[in-house]
């Protein structure tokens, strides 16, 4: 009997002990111990940025905004995303799938127009931000710059460089926002030295440095001493013709100085691109988003959005201290720089000591 006891009693222990272990433990309670979450941590913002054909590595206008994205994506600890476009055709797909996978999509360049007023429709309920083109969706939030004001003082500083009164302006495909600095940069050529003379003329894309360069000795055969461009991943061949053939090149949205092996970059328009790529993501961050063609923003000289670089060291304090006074002359209106073709063949050219 006493043998079947123990066997009986072992018996109730394991029982016991099994449903010991299967009983749910105790839930802490939160104001004693905090709330304990099993839930995996989102990051609160995501973004990212489509490119257009220019793509990274064209050392202008997709790097530049690109190290804007950068600057916040590092400031916020969230890694960015990327998505480069070779052609046209990838913009509308390539914003789509941005869209998917990030709450704000960022997209550089005037011909991105197209594709995002539809893709801002697919879209509804996620952010939007483009660059050098206005899109009137609410959910679009757009930047453009004053690109002809900083073009001008570029021309000042080329119309008293050059020798031989012969300048090239090396644009990329022939639309407005490309017109924009073609019209400022010749009406600062000839408000500096009426006497010069400007060759115009475009490589009709943003990816062929190939292009770009033979452009540019085209015009350097014409006695150009002085060429300006305003086109993309082509200028990187246009300050390779300069370093082959001894003339001033001109740099854009980036300090090109640092593309130049012989130090040929006479100055750079500075088009900060990376500001309104960081000040997009900002406006989303700090709940200040604001979309609609009503509050786009425009970028010129009064706001730092344009400017003069020299990171060369090529540019004299007397040169540099002219083109002060012609951008003081822009800021409190004395100076009204066209902006187009029409308003600049109504221009009239104007001289400060």
């Amino acid at each position: 009997m006493s043998k079947r006891f123990l066997c009986l009693l072992l018996a109730l222990v394991m029982v016991l002990a099994l449903f010991a272990g299967c009983t749910k433990p105790e839930t802490p309670d939160p104001e004693d111990e905090g709330e304990i979450s099993t839930e995996p941590e989102v990051p609160a913002y995501s973004f990212g940025m489509v490119t257009d054909v220019g793509g990274i590595g064209d050392k202008s206008f997709n790097d530049s905004a690109w190290a804007g994205i950068e600057k916040a994506g590092s400031e916020l600890g969230v890694e960015p995303k990327l998505l480069q476009s070779t052609k046209q055709d990838d913009y509308p797909p390539n914003l789509g799938n941005m869209a998917q996978s990030v709450d704000l999509t960022l997209a550089v360049g005037f011909l991105f127009e197209d594709a995002m007023n539809t893709t801002a429709d697919q879209y509804p309920d996620k952010y939007f931000g483009l660059i050098d083109e206005v899109v009137d969706k609410p959910n679009v939030m757009s930047v453009t710059f004053k690109e002809h004001e900083g073009s001008f003082l570029v021309g000042v500083i080329a119309g008293l460089t050059t020798k031989s009164n012969v300048i090239g302006f090396v644009g990329g495909m022939d639309f407005p926002v490309i017109n924009r600095f073609e019209a400022g940069f010749i009406a600062g050529v000839k408000s500096a030295n009426p006497k010069a003379k400007v060759i115009v003329n475009y490589t009709g894309a943003f990816d062929d440095p190939d292009k770009g360069k033979e452009v540019a000795l085209t015009q350097f055969q014409q006695k150009a001493d002085v060429i300006f461009h305003a086109s993309g991943a082509c200028g990187i061949g246009v300050i390779m013709a300069a370093d082959e053939k001894d003339f001033w090149a001109i740099g854009v949205d980036m300090d090109q100085a640092a593309e130049s092996t012989k130090n040929k970059v006479l100055c750079s328009m500075i088009k900060r691109v990376d500001v309104a790529t960081y000040t997009v993501i900002q406006s989303y961050v700090n709940n200040d988003f604001k979309g609609g063609a009503a509050n786009a923003l425009e970028l010129g000289l009064k706001e730092d959005g344009v400017g003069v670089g020299d990171g060369g060291n090529n540019v004299s304090a007397e040169l540099s201290a002219i083109a002060d006074k012609y951008k003081e002359a822009i800021n409190d209106g004395t100076i009204v720089v066209p902006s187009t073709r029409e308003e600049l063949e109504e221009f009239e050219p104007v001289e400060i000591e």
